[in-house]
């Protein structure tokens, strides 16, 4: 019995670390913050990922087909709400000045917030994500099965290990370029990190028009 939810727990692990690996928006946001504010923010910028997919996961494994269809129903909305907000997010991130000098507790615990809170809203406004976990979940005999909720609640667990490990080592690598770059290149790392984050966004709007 043990070593069967330990089995689940792991399997959960790799789907988490696999769907957060691809770099993305996400990625390229983790990866800026990181080289211009410090590992900090960049790692809270990951967890704000995890945690949307330890949503997804949740709704996926516990068969929750009332939310996913709602989500799924409005996919529309939601691409249209990520996609503007990749927009301003890359705009804001091309026209950011490096940081002069280290921030204050109280602002730095914003920060820390905001990086969180803009990721999370970012992977929820996904609405591939949870079709992603569907479709894994799906295939691999997840969720629910016989009331077994210990089993659904480690999958979910270990979704959101498995996409927190990715993004500790992501910040971690990016962290150890942080030192090595001056102001003018952090300079231009916002701005081409801004273009990309833009450019996702624009993507992300270009294809409503093939729904319409």
């Amino acid at each position: 019995m043990v070593r069967m939810d330990i089995s689940i727990l792991l399997r959960g692990i790799i789907i988490g670390f696999s769907i957060a690996a691809p770099v993305g928006p996400i990625g390229l946001l983790c990866i800026q913050r990181t080289l211009a504010h410090g590992r900090a923010q960049g790692l809270a910028s990951g967890m704000g990922a995890a945690s949307a997919d330890a949503i997804y996961g949740l709704v996926a494994a516990f068969g929750l087909t009332f939310v996913s269809s709602r989500v799924i129903d409005a996919q529309v909305a939601l691409r249209l709400i990520g996609g503007t907000y990749l927009c301003y997010l890359g705009l804001k991130t091309y026209r950011q000045q490096p940081a002069a000098r280290p921030a204050a507790t109280t602002e730095r615990g914003q920060d820390l917030t905001r990086a969180y809170g803009s990721t999370l809203l970012l992977t929820l406004t996904n609405p591939m994500t949870i079709l992603s976990f569907a479709a894994i979940f799906a295939g691999l005999g997840f969720g629910i099965v016989d009331g077994d909720y210990l089993g659904a609640t480690l999958v979910v667990l270990g979704v959101f290990t498995g996409s927190a490990l990715w993004w500790l080592i992501l910040s971690s690598l990016a962290g150890l370029f942080r030192n090595r770059l001056d102001t003018r290149a952090l300079r231009w790392l916002n701005r081409l990190s801004g273009l990309l984050v833009m450019g996702f966004g624009i993507f992300a709007l270009a294809s409503l028009l093939t729904q319409t």
